[in-house]
């Protein structure tokens, strides 16, 4: 790594790739509270968030997000359509637009809806949405007809656009609220079984065959699911996956009968954990994103079974994933950084620009959710020791967060 200032600038070849030629003569070097291990990367690019707005600002705003992101080292983010207005047509997308040109801070490029309003049946105007939005995707609901998605996966071919698929198959929910297995034996809880996922990216993969489209799948969180993605992986089909931090540190075994724990998909066991972790360093899950779905406090504080499902994760994703991952030598630092930056913006195709993020790799502390710039605060990793500080976020040559 290459010295500016006391700051270790991570892989320039990364900003050259995306075409960039990164001038740090403006650079701010951080005063001498800090430790020497600061290292300067490629500001990251979260491509499944929630930020609630329009519809549900009292969860979260694009302003608040935002902040959250910039806080957590992200220049760029992709919010998910299950607002009010469902953004299925342009109109509807307009109102969401307006917001993000108001109070953005940082780079937002909003997913347009596969169907009106989420609802399954009609198909939204996907030729209206296009040219401004990263992708489609009905998130926060597996699209349950088989026609439907192959009719979406047909015109998304046409007009250059990945289908961003929540793989649930409603029929196979029944009521559950974690993940089928022995913590919810033990509790008395209905679980949620791994083949309510995999079942229905089996048939997404089957539809791809069909129609040549291009398909990302939200969240990963079986063994099975990953098993699936390898093969069609080999089998050339442009398919690709994420799965979140949480997923890759936490398991059944570390769940609590709080809210800050429930999230869809569930935490599962300690073998698809593992199963995660191998897709991650083999190529076969390339991003990792953290699914931020803030909600209010009384919407969090109903216990395991009844609490609304998501957590925030902007503000936690980089340190958690170098202390449980790069720090015990699970996984590089190199690919850490392409799962985080790179990968996201070029499977998106979104571009990098002049944004970067520095961290003091050597500050240590515990998870603090009452320090979140996010309106959410419920996260499994409250308290959690973890390695690494934000000092500085700079999004298209602005300072947008620092210490």
């Amino acid at each position: 790594m290459e010295k500016i200032g006391n700051a270790a600038v991570f892989k320039r070849e990364i900003f050259s790739d995306f075409g960039v030629s990164l001038d740090l003569s403006a650079f701010p070097v951080p005063g001498p509270s800090v430790s020497s291990e600061l290292v300067l990367f490629p500001g990251f690019c979260d491509v499944h968030v929630h930020f609630r707005e329009p519809g549900f600002s009292y969860k979260e705003t694009i302003a608040s997000g935002c902040a959250a992101a910039a806080r957590g080292g992200y220049t760029a983010v992709c919010p998910m359509p299950n607002l009010d207005p469902v953004p299925d047509c342009g109109e509807n997308l307009a109102v969401q637009q307006a917001l993000i040109r108001r109070d953005a801070s940082v780079h937002v490029y909003p997913y347009g809806a596969i169907t009106r309003g989420e609802r399954g049946e009609e198909l939204a105007a996907l030729e209206e949405l296009a040219p401004y939005v990263a992708a489609f995707s009905d998130d926060g609901h597996g699209v349950q007809s088989d026609e439907r998605m192959r009719q979406a996966m047909q015109r998304a071919k046409k007009l250059g656009k990945l289908i961003v698929a929540h793989c649930e198959d409603n029929r196979l929910l029944r009521g559950g609220c974690i993940h089928d297995g022995a913590y919810a034996r033990a509790h008395g809880h209905k679980g949620i079984c791994s083949e309510s996922e995999w079942r229905q990216l089996e048939r997404d993969l089957e539809l791809m065959r069909q129609t040549g489209c291009a398909y990302h799948m939200c969240h990963v969180s079986t063994r099975e699911s990953v098993a699936l993605l390898r093969k069609a992986r080999a089998e050339g089909l442009d398919v690709s996956g994420e799965t979140a931090p949480h997923y890759l540190v936490l398991d059944e075994n570390d769940l609590q009968e709080d809210g800050r724990f429930k999230m869809n998909p569930p935490l599962r066991s300690a073998g698809d954990r593992e199963a995660l972790l191998e897709g991650i360093l083999d190529g076969t899950l390339e991003i990792i994103a953290t699914d931020h779905a803030p909600h209010s406090a009384e919407e969090k504080a109903r216990g395991l079974e009844k609490s609304a499902f998501g957590i925030v994760g902007l503000e936690t994703a980089f340190p958690v994933l170098y202390t449980r991952l790069v720090r015990t030598g699970l996984l590089s630092l190199d690919r850490l950084i392409e799962l985080m930056a790179v990968n996201p913006r070029r499977r998106f195709g979104l571009p990098l620009g002049q944004d970067y993020c520095v961290w003091d790799l050597g500050a240590k502390g515990p998870v603090d959710p009452e320090e979140f710039r996010s309106m959410g605060r419920a996260t499994p990793f409250a308290g959690m020791e973890v390695w690494g500080k934000c000092l500085l976020t700079v999004c298209n040559g602005k300072v947008v967060y620092s210490v």
